[in-house]
């Protein structure tokens, strides 16, 4: 290892450095061009041989990159490496293995970003993480920000990587980023201004290997933290994450509570969303932000439901601690619109409604969406993580009109519905080409009955057949126009 790179920075000289980029999604592909425009030595490695890969292959190596794409190309590690920039690759994994017995550091892309940024252009970040619902919140909070006069971006795991603000020429005030789990397990230095934990439910268990581990890679958000670190109320491990970490000296621990809130908490007084953390009068009263009914709703109407009210909530304590005043926080809720793939209504069909909720990749997130329906006819699988479905069928085995599996883990789906609901009929999908939800949905068609609705909920994440949960979602809405135009197609 380099000796400086313990404490790199955008003023260092990255010429001396070999950096390896492992894996070239969005993030890495920002990354390598990142550390290229710095001067530094890149190779970067994919095991992947898509077109979109080899267009970025081709941008790369016209910049002055090593590339390696195809599989095997990131099993093993160069032999003069300095340093590994990666996100995707799990610890087990058999470069990361290596780089960590030959004590070469590995960094994840926010790492990376936050070091760049620093002495030439630091900006603050407001930081969010937890199982489920860190995009809306993260775009809640840009939309609060945004309303508040502030220059910002909702950057990080929710699609654009904070490189791309390092490479800006243009300044920013402040930025709210999304942090997985996965890039938290590999940030060392970063200090953020406020950060948020909203939940935590098993997920990505064949990445981190134990339920503990991942716990611990989301509670690192909080190290460093240098204003407040928000928590879950309702959720006593998020407290637990508050009390353990290694804070600036002066951050505050602040709750965020669908009831109402005791000092030192933003919470719900009736409908109101209020306020008693950073007021100078919170022992003794409250500061109103919002109402519930400026939580604007997505195409089903659910946008005003607990979870999200709850995201808001998370989302106006970070905005809060930023100095945001009230009233921006109420602008930018009523401005906020949730995106695309959350329990989104894509068509109607014989009185039979289809819902899109694409990005429900894990149990808990799927139990929400399932929970806001009478009678349904669930879509589900794909890449379970590690998780079990016993609870989420257990939970809802009422409501199931019946189910169609797709996807390499649709099994294990299979198998918990045949233990704790064995009456619901189940059509299996064993096609996994991205053509084979035209067949989902008409095998879905075929077991709905009118009033019913037809809801895609993976439980699951994507991967196995798409490029991410908006190309699932995408799909599912495709066929379901094919339907609308041709009549139902029906199933297996």
């Amino acid at each position: 290892m380099i000796d400086w790179l313990a404490t790199a920075d955008g003023s260092s000289d990255w010429s001396r450095a070999h950096v390896v980029v492992a894996g070239i999604g969005v993030a890495g592909f920002a990354a390598a061009d990142g550390l290229l425009e710095f001067g530094a030595r890149v190779t970067a490695l994919d095991s992947g041989t898509s077109d979109q890969l080899r267009e970025r292959v081709t941008l790369l190596e016209t910049l002055g990159a090593t590339v390696r794409i195809g599989p095997g190309s990131t099993d093993t590690l160069p032999a003069d490496a300095d340093l590994v920039i990666t996100t995707g690759l799990p610890p087990h994994q058999s470069m990361m293995i290596e780089a960590a017995a030959r004590g070469v550091p590995v960094w994840s892309e926010p790492e990376l970003a936050w070091r760049l940024m620093h002495p030439r252009k630091p900006v603050p970040w407001l930081g969010i993480t937890g199982t489920n619902g860190k995009t809306t919140t993260t775009e809640m909070l840009a939309s609060m920000l945004t309303a508040a006069g502030l220059r910002t971006a909702a950057v990080g795991n929710i699609g654009r990587p904070l490189m791309e603000i390092v490479l800006d020429p243009q300044p920013y005030d402040v930025l709210a980023v999304e942090l997985s789990a996965q890039q938290l397990h590999r940030m060392h230095t970063v200090s953020l201004h406020s950060a948020a934990v909203l939940n935590l439910h098993p997920d990505h268990l064949e990445w981190h290997g134990t339920l503990e581990q991942y716990a611990a890679d989301k509670a690192r958000i909080y190290e460093r933290v240098q204003q407040a670190c928000v928590y879950n109320v309702a959720e006593e491990s998020t407290r637990r994450m508050v009390e353990d970490a290694e804070v600036i000296e002066g951050a505050r621990a602040i709750g965020f509570t669908l009831g109402v809130p005791k000092v030192a908490m933003v919470g719900l007084v009736e409908d109101i969303l209020v306020d008693r953390a950073f007021i100078e009068q919170r022992q003794t009263s409250a500061v109103e932000l919002a109402t519930i009914a400026d939580v604007a709703p997505d195409e089903s109407g659910a946008g005003s439901a607990a979870h999200n009210v709850s995201n808001a909530l998370a989302a106006a304590a970070l905005a809060r601690s930023f100095g945001v005043r009230p009233t921006a926080v109420r602008d930018g809720l009523r401005a906020m619109r949730v995106g695309g793939h959350r329990i989104q209504t894509v068509g109607i069909v014989d009185d039979v409604r289809y819902v899109d909720d694409s990005k429900a990749t894990n149990p808990h997130a799927a139990q929400a969406s399932l929970a806001a329906f009478d009678s349904v006819v669930w879509v589900a699988g794909g890449q379970a993580k590690g998780v079990s479905f016993d609870d989420l069928v257990i939970a809802n085995r009422e409501r199931l009109r019946g189910a169609v599996l797709l996807g390499v883990d649709r099994d294990l789906i299979g198998q918990a519905l045949a233990r704790h609901a064995p009456e619901v009929p189940v059509i299996s999908v064993a096609d996994t080409e991205t053509s084979a939800m035209a067949r989902v949905v008409g095998a879905a068609a075929s077991l709905a009955r009118p009033g019913d609705v037809v809801l895609l909920a993976p439980a699951c994440a994507s991967r196995d057949m798409y490029i991410d949960y908006a190309e699932r979602g995408d799909a599912f809405a495709a066929a379901v126009g094919n339907l609308q135009s041709s009549g139902p197609a029906g199933g297996e």
